[in-house]
């Protein structure tokens, strides 16, 4: 199992990677290294404009969350429902998705709005749910989602969003 410092060090390679593409893009980047809620960092063009960025980084496997952190959730008995979307901490939040790969250069990043990842989090969860009657199998009580590569293969390389923005 990775260590608190493999983590942190795993979520600054990715943020700094981020900041890295988006300066070669010719923005201006600022890392704040964890220390604000909802963003990690925030890219500017000349004029000021800015826009800010989540950075979620792996190094295999799937990225990991909590399913109430997009949608209400309750319970009848051991059976989950859930409710209504979470409205988003920052309207129009984008997120890039990165795979810290070993080798310098072969890097992964998946850009997307937090919308969407909310609504692919959302569908994937409730259909999980579905098949399983509403009831997870193992821990009735978890909240554990995630979100998986094929599930952002669209969003491969997307800069064009944060671009755009400008």
């Amino acid at each position: 199992m990775a260590s608190g410092r493999s983590i942190q060090l795993t979520k600054q390679v990715g943020e700094y990677l981020v900041a890295s593409e988006l300066a070669r893009r010719g923005l201006m980047v600022a890392t704040f290294s964890g220390n604000v809620p909802d963003f990690d960092i925030i890219a500017t063009d000349f004029k000021g404009r800015s826009c800010p960025i989540q950075v979620k980084t792996i190094k295999g496997g799937d990225w990991q969350f909590s399913i109430d952190k997009f949608s209400e959730i309750s319970f009848e008995g051991k059976k989950q429902i859930l409710g209504k979307k979470k409205s988003l901490p920052i309207p129009d939040l984008v997120c890039v998705f990165v795979i810290a790969a070993e080798k310098y250069g072969e890097d992964q990043f998946f850009v997307v709005k937090w919308s969407r990842v909310r609504d692919i989090i959302i569908k994937h969860y409730k259909y999980w749910l579905d098949i399983h009657g509403g009831n997870r199998p193992r821990k009735f009580d978890s909240l554990h989602c995630a979100i998986s590569e094929k599930n952002l293969l669209k969003y491969r390389d997307n800069w064009e969003l944060i671009i755009n923005r400008f």
